[in-house]
C-alpha cells in the first residue's frame, strides 16, 4: 500500500510536469497538490495499511489463514493496472502489449477480486461439507459483514 501510495504521487508529479506545473518533486506544494487530487484513493490505501491490516491481524488470532491469503490475491490484478498507466503515459494505447494487458487486467480483475468470494464461500462449504448457500448462516456475521464491504467496491 505504501508503494501504491508512492507510485502514485510519481505518476501525478509527473503528469504535473508535462501540464507545464513546476514543482519540485517531495516539495510540500506538489505533496499537498497530490493529496487533494487523489484524496480518495489514499484514503482506500492507508485506511488498508493502517486500520485493516492491523485490526484484522490482531482480532484474527490463529484464524483465517486460507481467507488473508485469499484477500492477498487480490492485488494480482495491481501490475497489469500499472502497466496500463504507464503505457498510456508513454503514448502506446494502440500497441499489442496494452490490449494483451487490457485482456490480462480483465481477466486477473474478474478472477481476483470477484469470483474469490464466492470461491471463498466454496472452499469453507467444502470444508465444513455443508452446502455453500449455508455457509453465510454458519460462519461469524462479521465475516460477511467484511466481505460484503470487501467486494462492494469491487463490483
Amino acid at each position: 500500500m505504501t508503494y501504491d501510495i508512492y507510485v502514485m504521487y510519481l505518476c501525478h508529479w509527473h503528469k504535473s510536469r508535462e501540464k507545464g506545473i513546476a514543482e519540485r518533486k517531495h516539495s510540500l506544494t506538489s505533496v499537498r497538490s497530490f493529496l487533494l487530487q487523489e484524496r480518495l484513493m489514499v484514503t482506500h490505501h492507508l485506511f488498508i495499511l493502517i486500520v485493516l491490516t492491523p485490526v484484522t491481524q490482531h482480532f484474527r488470532g490463529e484464524l483465517g489463514d486460507f481467507f488473508v491469503g485469499c484477500i492477498f490475491t487480490a492485488e494480482l490484478s495491481t501490475p497489469f493496472v500499472s502497466l496500463g498507466k504507464i503505457l498510456m503515459q508513454l503514448k502506446m494505447q494502440d500497441t499489442l502489449l496494452h490490449k494483451v494487458n487490457g485482456i490480462l487486467i480483465l481477466v486477473t480483475f474478474f478472477l481476483c477480486r470477484i469470483l474469490l468470494f464466492p470461491f471463498m464461500y466454496a472452499a469453507y462449504g467444502r470444508q465444513m461439507g455443508i452446502p455453500v448457500y449455508m455457509v453465510p448462516f454458519r460462519i461469524p456475521l462479521h465475516c460477511n459483514i467484511a466481505n460484503a464491504s470487501l467486494i462492494a467496491p469491487q463490483l
